[in-house]
């Protein structure tokens, strides 16, 4: 498969529609070089704004803008934007207001940077904040048309998260991204694995070993995270039986957490979440660290088969 940076995508968008929308402006802090958003300061400098080290002023300034009638994107690392809870929630969150952080460098493909910037919580954290929207594209493809979904429907307060790593490509040019809408990659009638960003690729690689075995696997690219595609999980539920959830991320409030909120409360099936377990991450190469954290694609294909041997959902329970 061919592989590309998100991030890029990210900050070539920008500098694209910044020349039709003239309202839009970007802040980054300190890291545009890193979060692409550079390319759009240079194109722009009179609307690029860099906050330095100071994530909390990114945010409120943020929220003064969009008070402004400006459409906002701030970026910085996923961890970093942590800081700024208060800011998010009060300023931005509380006002409803159309600002979209878009993030760069979350989960542990940020590798060798290690566990102080392998921020594995992020998805929850910004799931709870009321009014908060939460996407996370599988490709740059998504990436691009969720970046432009964005700035024409200037409905926010929206979190994006991208990897620092490039992505393979699943998609092409006619994709279109829809918040609470996910798509179907692969279908198949023996179980289903639900997918977030690149775990999603994970999860094509691991239905075609699992075909090998007979076991018909359907793929679902879960990118909008809140609000969340409850009709495709539901029916998958009720056609498959069985949901393997997989994340870059913790599987404690995170996509498997919101996939078991809707099947327990519609259609309970077998579930399995795969992701980060109650830890934080580990200095070390991205692609092998997948594979320390039991969470590569040989550990989807070990968890998908345990799931599907389960008769029901009810076995182990007495």
């Amino acid at each position: 498969m061919i592989s590309e940076s998100l991030r890029e995508t990210y900050g070539e968008e920008l500098a694209i529609l910044g020349e039709g929308h003239k309202n839009l402006v970007v802040l980054d802090a300190d890291l545009s070089s890193s979060t692409k958003t550079s390319i759009f300061g240079k194109k722009f400098p009179d609307r690029f704004f860099n906050m330095g080290i100071s994530e909390q002023s990114m945010v409120t300034a943020a929220a003064g803008l969009a008070l402004s009638g400006k459409k906002v994107f701030a970026s910085t690392f996923a961890v970093f934007l942590m800081r700024t809870y208060e800011q998010m929630r009060q300023s931005v969150c509380y006002n409803n207001l159309d600002v979209n952080f878009v993030v760069t460098h979350a989960g542990i493909t940020v590798g060798e940077d290690g566990a102080t910037h392998q921020i594995v919580e992020d998805v929850g954290i910004m799931s709870g904040l009321p009014n908060m929207k939460v996407i996370v594209p599988a490709d740059s493809y998504e990436a691009r048309s969720v970046i432009d979904y964005l700035v024409e429907s200037g409905t926010g307060p929206n979190y994006v998260r991208l990897s620092r790593e490039k992505f393979p490509l699943l998609y092409d040019d006619n994709y279109s991204f829809h918040p609470g809408v996910s798509s179907t990659l692969r279908d198949g009638s023996d179980i289903t694995i639900i997918g977030m960003g690149v775990m999603v690729s994970f999860a094509l690689k691991a239905a075609e070993i699992l075909k090998q075995k007979g076991i018909g696997v359907r793929v679902i690219n879960m990118s909008s995270i809140k609000p969340i595609d409850k009709k495709a999980i539901i029916k998958a539920a009720n056609e498959t039986g069985r949901i393997v959830t997989v994340e870059e991320h913790s599987i404690y409030n995170g996509l498997g957490s919101r996939v078991a909120e809707v099947i327990s409360e519609n259609h309970p099936v077998h579930l399995k979440r795969l992701g980060m377990m109650d830890t934080f991450g580990k200095s070390g190469k991205s692609w092998e660290l997948f594979d320390y954290f039991h969470m590569g694609v040989d550990d989807i294909v070990k968890v998908s088969e345990e799931c599907f041997r389960k008769e029901t959902y009810y076995e182990n329970i007495s």
